[in-house]
């Protein structure tokens, strides 16, 4: 409209031209690049809503997996592992059976030569403690090795066998579990039989015995006397033991005294007060007290001279 009237104004609308097409070319530039901004923008409500959609799943997976939603892509890694894995199932479960039963035969053939190894020991113990029962009093005693065959869920780091010691004490009385079966001292000389038979093997350094010689006396206590000092020649043996036989045999001689305290004198029935002194014997005080042993309360020359016997003849 101003360009149809320009030419009748004589020149005073040239300038307000000249303006207007320059305002014209720097709207369509401005109007460019607010279309470039837009589209590098892309405020597309609907892509906005589609990413609002795609972070709540993604947090409500994070949740469900008790993890962050930056940890979901290692989540869903394991789950890839672990998918594999199923699909490769059956593969997995050959190589697996393969593997067991690889594994039973070497275990199955190591503990059948074990098996086989105890067998032949137990037949070597069982006649070497057999050997030793008759000396020991023990005579009638029948000493049994037992090795049996355990049941596949029994089965262990120890082998297929449960060994046993059985004895019976009584003839035509089946053996039956040594712990269960003899007295305190049977017990005692099993267990002495035992060591004696196993003496050139592994040992604890020290034994104690306890009134080994309970219930023997005479050769039968000499017996007993002579297979404790073959024992000492390789291990420590202290025994307690109120057989002059048995004492006469030691390197070492202590003599083990109680005092009765108040309990003696009759002031608290049942009392248990008073003292255990223990002394060391020298050669002649080792000799008065086998004399006792002996004798008993009176010492008479005749046990001195027993006991000097029994000395003697022990330390050939």
């Amino acid at each position: 409209t101003l360009r149809r009237v320009a030419d009748r104004a004589g020149g005073l609308l040239d300038s307000t031209l000249a303006a207007l097409d320059r305002a014209g070319a720097e709207a369509a530039d401005a109007a460019a690049l607010l279309e470039a901004a837009s589209r590098a923008l892309d405020l597309d409500p609907a892509r906005l809503e589609r990413l609002e959609e795609r972070l709540f799943a993604l947090r409500a997976a994070a949740r469900k997996h008790a993890c962050k939603a930056d940890d979901l892509p290692r989540v869903a890694e394991e789950f890839a592992i672990r998918l594999a894995a199923i699909d490769d199932g059956g593969a997995e479960v050959g190589r697996l059976q393969e593997a067991a039963t690889a594994a039973r035969k070497r275990y199955s053939d190591a503990a059948g030569g074990l098996s086989a190894a105890r067998s032949k020991a137990a037949e070597r113990l069982q006649k070497a403690v057999t050997k030793e029962l008759t000396p020991l009093k023990l005579g009638t005693a029948k000493f049994v090795v037992d090795v049996a065959a355990l049941s596949e869920a029994e089965w262990s780091a120890a082998g297929i066998d449960r060994v046993r010691f059985l004895v019976a004490t009584i003839p035509g009385t089946p053996p039956g579990p040594l712990a269960r079966i003899a007295s305190g001292g049977e017990l005692s000389r099993f267990m002495l039989a035992l060591k004696v038979a196993l003496a050139a093997e592994g040992s604890a350094p020290t034994l104690v015995f306890d009134e080994v010689d309970r219930g023997v006396g005479g050769a039968t206590a000499a017996a007993v006397g002579e297979r404790l000092a073959r024992l000492s020649a390789k291990l420590q043996v202290l025994v307690v033991t109120h057989s002059p036989q048995v004492a006469a045999r030691g390197a070492h001689h202590w003599r083990i005294a109680k005092s009765l305290g108040d309990a003696g004198n009759g002031k608290a029935k049942g009392n248990r007060g008073g003292a255990v002194s223990v002394v060391e014997l020298d050669p002649g005080n080792r000799r008065e007290e086998i004399a006792r042993m002996l004798a008993g309360a009176s010492v008479t020359d005749q046990a001195r001279a027993a006991a000097a016997s029994l000395l003697q003849g022990n330390a050939k």
